[in-house]
Parts: structure tokens; sequence; C-alpha cells
């Protein structure tokens, strides 16, 4: 028996738990523990997929990507001295379409509590025009009719009575009930790549969470009314982008480009290998790099990709309507490293374009601002370490008890899906 059975084998309370961000470049395994609200870190692993392994952060490859999501969880393993069944799941891609759907419903007594069934009524309502709306833009995209659909993940995101923010609407009274339900979609041949994924891995899934979701509600006062900002994660085959404004995720968008391609063009333009081409990317995003000439060659051969990059950024920006855009603009994830992926944001006129009220300012999530998750290992610094991070937060409330929204979404997920 070898270690990674030796350690499943043995009995882990439901307080441990997985953290796997299945990336396009490498497969990042965190192994964590709750208590109370947060989420220790024990172990750190991660481990690089093969070019034929992911495309545009879909599954090409299952066996390949199996091996990769074992071999990076044993590295985990080894450090935290354990391995849990439990595990959490990202997922990321174009065809994953996250939204948030609002209706109003109009109670016949106002002066009646509003009770859990009344509740559960709303958020079905809400469920059924966002699987409705989901299914038509994938069918419009993918050019195929009869596209099967199901459910990933789902989150009320924010109730209001005759107007007035609560957060949890029971026993309240009032005319008019207000919700907001975030609900992300993708094709089943999608999802049900990561479900094989768990199974084999002998692994109890948790959830699987669109990443731009988990990312928009890692730092603390994302929930917060006064809170606003469009997050960015940029990793090595898409970038994800999510939009909250005043506490409330409005939605969440996805296009295939990320840093690959920029590897891609360093290797053409330098006659490297992609390997090869990667380490030079990374000595020039770290600094390392100190020849000047080539740090300007560099520079040149990247230019072209960062405007098709820029202009994806706008027009997927553009999709979330003429309402006024948040001023911050928060990036992670590996991509985002590139100091041209920065500066490419901070030194054009592209925001003119959109409806921003002045220039967006540009900033980085570290690690450390997820303070819901706590480092133990040290391990955890660089920008490509914020998605694990994002997800394992997430995965806090699901590894102990079920809040009110959790309980009757995990209901309305099993009936959507059928």
């Amino acid at each position: 028996m070898g270690f990674f059975d030796f350690l499943k084998s043995k009995k882990i309370e439901d307080r441990f738990a997985i953290s796997l961000d299945i990336g396009t470049e490498f497969v990042k395994a965190l192994i964590f523990e709750v208590e109370k609200d947060k989420a220790k870190v024990l172990g750190v692993g991660r481990y690089r997929q093969k070019l034929s392994d992911m495309q545009g952060g879909m599954v090409t490859d299952i066996s390949g990507v199996i091996q990769n999501c074992q071999a990076a969880i044993e590295i985990a393993g080894k450090q935290a001295k354990i391995i849990p069944r439990q595990v959490i799941v990202g997922i990321a891609g174009e065809l994953v379409k996250g939204m948030t759907t609002r209706i109003k419903y109009i109670r016949e007594n106002s002066k009646i509590n509003i009770s859990m069934p009344e509740l559960k009524e709303v958020i079905s309502k809400v469920q059924k025009v966002a699987f409705d709306k989901a299914r038509s833009v994938l069918a419009w995209e993918t050019g195929r009719s009869e596209i099967d659909v199901k459910l990933v993940n789902a989150a009320v995101v924010d109730v209001k009575i005759d107007g007035y923010k609560v957060t949890n609407p029971l026993g309240f009274q009032g005319k008019e009930i207000e919700v907001g339900v975030y609900s992300a979609f993708a094709p089943i041949v999608h999802l049900g790549a990561l479900q094989t994924i768990a199974e084999a891995l002998d692994l109890d899934l948790l959830s699987v969470v669109a990443e731009p979701y988990a990312v928009a509600r890692c730092l603390a006062n994302a929930t917060t009314s006064d809170f606003s900002a469009i997050f960015i994660d940029m990793g090595g085959g898409t970038s994800d982008i999510a939009l909250v404004r005043q506490g409330g995720l409005e939605g969440t968008k996805m296009f295939a480009l990320g840093g690959r391609a920029f590897t891609k063009r360093l290797a053409e333009v330098f006659y490297l290998s992609f390997g090869e081409a990667e380490e030079v990317k990374l000595n020039y995003s770290t600094g390392k790099m100190q020849e000047q000439a080539k740090i300007a060659k560099v520079k040149q051969a990247l230019f072209s990709d960062c405007q098709v990059w820029l202009s994806a950024v706008e027009l997927t920006l553009e999709e979330f309507g003429e309402e006024l855009l948040p001023t911050k603009i928060l990036l992670c994830g590996g991509g985002s490293s590139l100091p041209d992926i920065a500066q490419v944001l901070e030194n054009s006129s592209w925001y003119a374009n959109l409806p921003f009220p002045k220039k967006p300012q540009i900033l980085f999530i570290k690690p450390t601002d997820v303070t819901s998750v706590v480092d133990t290992t040290g391990k955890l610094k660089q920008l490509q370490d914020v998605t694990p991070m994002a997800l394992a937060n997430l995965a806090i409330s699901l590894v102990g008890q079920e809040t009110i929204f959790d309980s009757i979404l995990s209901k309305l997920i099993n009936s959507v899906k059928t």
C-alpha cells in the first residue's frame, strides 16, 4: 500500500477537506482543517499539467488530469500528514455561465410572516428563469439547440423586503420580496469530467464551484453594501471576470485567453520549446531577467497579445450592460503576474468606451488578503494561490453547518439537475 492509499484509509473527521483547483497549467491542491470560521491550510501541492491535458480551462484528457490531481494531493498529503475524503473542486472555461437573476414577488397578505415554504417558492422561480436563460445563451454560442446544461452551484446574493435589505427574510412581514440568486451552469460534458475525476480519486465531492464566484467571495468585506469591484482571475487557459456591486454579485463571465497564449508567443519569437519559453516568461515576470535588450524584445513580443487580451476584457465588461461599473479592478491568478497585464490596464484609455465614472484603479489580491484562510505552511505566496484559497473559503460553510440558504438551494439544485 502506497503513502497516498495509506493516508486515505485512515478515519478522517469531517472538519478536514481538500480544495482542488484544476487549472490549465497546474493542478493546485490545498488540504485544510476547518476551525470555527477559518480554514487552516496544512498542506499545499502543485503539479504541472501536460499541454494535452487541458485546453481553455476544460479537461481534454481525463486520465492525464486524474494522475496530475493525485500527484498534487499526494504532495499536499505528505506535508499535512493526512488526506481527507471531502473535496471542493473549481470549474472554469468559456462555457461556464454565471449570472445573478432577480425577481420581485408581491405577497397577497403583507401582514403575515414570511415562511420557509413561501421563500422556497420564490427561490425556485428564480432558478427556473436562470436555467432557461443559461441554456438559451449556451445554445446560441455553441450552435446546438439541445445542449444539456447542468446547474453547477447557486447562492442567494441578496434579499430585499419592501426595498429593505435583510440577511434572513424568515419572520419578516412586507408586501414585496426581491430575491437575487447567483447561478452557474455548465454543459454536462464539462461537469461530468470533474465528477469522474473525483470518483476516480475516491473522494466525496462537497461541491463543484464556479471559480470566479469563489474569487469574488474570498475577501472579508466582499458582501458588505459598500463594496463594489471587478475581479479578474487570469489563469493559464482562461480569464474569469466577476462583477460585484454594493456587495451583490451581478454575474461572472469567462473567455479562453490566459497565460499559456503568452508563453506560446515567446516560444515562437525566441524559437524555444514551451517549457523553455515558460521559463523566460517567469524570469521576465519576476524581475530576474537583467539584459535590457532581451527585456525589450520580450515586451515587444507580448504587446499584440496584451492588446487582444485587453479587447476581450472590454468586450466581456460590455456584456454586463450600461449601468456604471465599479472603479476598482482586482487581479489574481498566475497569468496576472505578467507585468504587462497591469500596465495595459493602467496605461491605455480602454475604459473610456465603457460606463466607468472615472479611470479604474488596478490592484492585486494577495494570498494574505484571504483572511478566512490561514496558511500554516508558508507556501501560499503567489497570485496563483488565491483561487484554491478562495475555494477553501467557500468550503468552510460546506464542511461545517448548513446555512438557511445553503439548505434551501441544495434541494433546488437536485430538482433543477433532474
